[in-house]
């Protein structure tokens, strides 16, 4: 904003307002388009004057002279404060005197955030609550809220102190597992800063743990290599993992091996199944999961036999998975054997049937044209003789 001369006749002086950072140097400057030899003076919102053309009046000596002549007067001050924040005035000693304001505004810089409230570790469902808190801002700072990279809303207090504010912007939520690790960054943005300051803190959250377990086979089978691995989530890390089977100890030591999480048998039986399973514990609670092993017998493919009604036994057959509800008896895969046989059998019957419906018979009846009114047998032998020649207009058909 700038003060101009009003014309050759009776101008004024010409300023400019000033914006500092709290700490920073401003400078005044007031000039004019031409000048007989009058003096120029500023004085500070106090109305004390600070220069009179290059003489100082004010022992300050943060307040130094820069530039005096007819035209111009310059001053600087340096280390800015608040409380230098005010309309400064620069005086032309005409008569009368000319004066012009120029307000200088002085921004408060806010102080780095702090957060409070962590509780290192926090409890599942434990409700805390993040408070962020800057002062010295000027005008007020702004604070946001950030859970990782997503922004979130806080509730915002404001304190004015003196010239200076303290801003509060707080967070209030019910703690979850979900928070174990999670960031919360407090940001504060002002006119003053470059780029805004940022605390954050990392959220450390206790909870029980939960036990699944992972195999490595869909259908284990007798022989094979099979492993078992008990999956946990907890915090702190449930320790350590227990193995048993079917309520009691491990029965084969030499083939079920136990590494830490994992359960590995080397070469699969039958009389490996049951239910396995592995528990774990903090100091938060206990943890189980379960897992039915049913081992099958060896599954030999057959190769696809060169009849082309007489599919492979192997590619008929269903496959039953491992799983960890019930698992049928031996029985069921006769009975399956028994369904796949029937059908089979059926199969041919009617592939058989219609073979034979393609093949048409042909026959001469007695009840041909004439013979059933012949008055006795060698009568109707003859005229069964004469009409041997439509013969083929007599066929009956095989449907």
């Amino acid at each position: 904003m700038k003060s101009k001369a009003k014309g050759s006749q009776g101008q004024f002086p010409i300023t400019q307002n000033v914006t500092v950072v709290e700490g920073g140097t401003a400078n005044m400057t007031c000039r004019v388009d031409y000048n007989d030899n009058t003096s120029l003076q500023w004085s500070n919102p106090a109305q004390q004057t600070l220069f009179f053309g290059d003489k100082k009046a004010l022992r300050d000596h943060r307040i130094e002279l820069v530039r005096a002549s007819w035209q111009e007067l310059t001053i600087r001050i340096s280390d800015v404060s608040l409380s230098d924040e005010g309309q400064y005035t620069c005086s032309l000693f005409t008569m009368p005197v000319k004066t012009t304001k120029a307000y200088l505004t002085v921004l408060g810089i806010p102080g780095r955030p702090e957060i409070t409230g962590f509780t290192k570790p926090a409890m599942e469902e434990d409700v805390i609550t993040l408070t962020c808190t800057t002062s010295g801002s000027k005008p007020a700072a702004n604070i946001r809220w950030f859970r990782n990279d997503k922004e979130v809303q806080g509730t915002k207090e404001l304190n004015a102190t003196g010239k200076s504010f303290t801003v509060r912007s707080s967070l209030q939520f019910e703690v979850d597992k979900r928070d174990d690790g999670v960031a919360y960054t407090c940001s504060v943005e002002h006119e003053s800063l470059s780029k805004p300051y940022m605390t954050t803190e990392v959220l450390e959250v206790h909870y029980a743990p939960h036990l699944e377990i992972t195999h490595s086979l869909i259908i284990p089978q007798e022989g094979q290599y099979f492993k078992l691995e008990c999956v946990s989530i907890g915090n702190p890390p449930p320790e350590p993992v227990l193995w048993s089977k079917d309520g009691g100890e491990l029965p084969d030591i030499e083939r079920m091996i136990v590494e830490g999480r994992e359960l590995t048998i080397t070469t699969l039986n039958k009389t490996d199944n049951g239910t396995y399973r592995c528990e774990a514990s903090n100091h938060l609670g206990t943890s189980s999961a379960e897992y039915i092993l049913y081992v099958y017998d060896v599954i030999t493919l057959v190769p696809p036999s060169p009849a082309p009604l007489l599919p492979s036994l192997a590619s008929i057959l269903p496959v039953y998975p491992n799983a960890l509800g019930h698992h049928g008896p031996d029985h069921a895969l006769i009975g399956g054997v028994v369904a796949v046989v029937v059908f089979i059998t059926l199969c041919l019957i009617i592939v058989f049937g219609r073979y034979l419906a393609r093949h048409k018979g042909t026959y001469l009846t007695h009840e041909a044209k004439g013979a059933e009114d012949a008055p006795d047998a060698d009568t109707a032998i003859i005229n069964a003789e004469g009409n041997h020649v439509h013969a083929e207009e007599k066929k009956e058909y095989f449907i």
